[in-house]
């Protein structure tokens, strides 16, 4: 019978398994840090008051009453009944549009990452948190929109042409000069 060559094991010294672990939990640790700081900024919506409904997409059109605001406090743009394509918004304000539902009301904060990171843009200073008191007022998508389109251009053809259309040009005033 063969003999397998045997490797004799070296005692380990009095504190070692405790430094392995040491220096184990200390790896954990290094490495839960460095994915905390590798995390992506995330948008803050909270919900004032729940709406109804499905979420808009990315493909919809939103109609929204919103106030703007910065960090501290400054008001830098409102609307009321302003319709938006969610494709055309800042990155952070389109993921929280995606998180609310018709009829709501939300307080979201977009981190400067996801709004115009280190670039300025009008009364907005670069590397700026946005805030917003937000109201989803309604949406529709694409293809909703474009039949009732259709059905508008229809409509104003059956009463005979009264008004221009959207890019046209605009009916001379009651007693107006030629």
């Amino acid at each position: 019978m063969t003999e397998i060559t045997r490797v004799p094991l070296q005692p380990l010294s009095k504190g070692s398994v405790s430094k392995i672990w040491l220096g184990t939990l200390v790896a954990v640790l290094v490495g839960g840090t460095v994915a905390v700081a590798a995390r992506p900024p995330l948008v803050g919506v909270k919900t004032l008051k729940a709406g109804e409904g499905s979420n808009p997409t990315m493909g919809d059109l939103v109609m929204v009453n919103y106030v703007g605001k910065l960090d501290n406090g400054t008001v830098f743009d409102q609307n009321k009944n302003v319709v938006m394509q969610m494709q055309g918004t800042i990155p952070g304000f389109a993921k929280a549009l995606a998180q609310t539902q018709r009829g709501g009301k939300y307080l979201i904060h977009i981190p400067a990452k996801l709004a115009y990171g280190d670039h300025a843009a009008g009364a907005i200073p670069a590397n700026s948190n946005l805030n917003f008191e937000l109201e989803v007022i309604d949406f529709r998508n694409q293809a909703e929109v474009e039949m009732q389109r259709r059905m508008m251009e229809r409509m104003m053809r059956a009463q005979g042409g009264a008004g221009a259309a959207p890019g046209g040009d605009a009916p001379a005033a009651p007693g107006g000069a030629e």
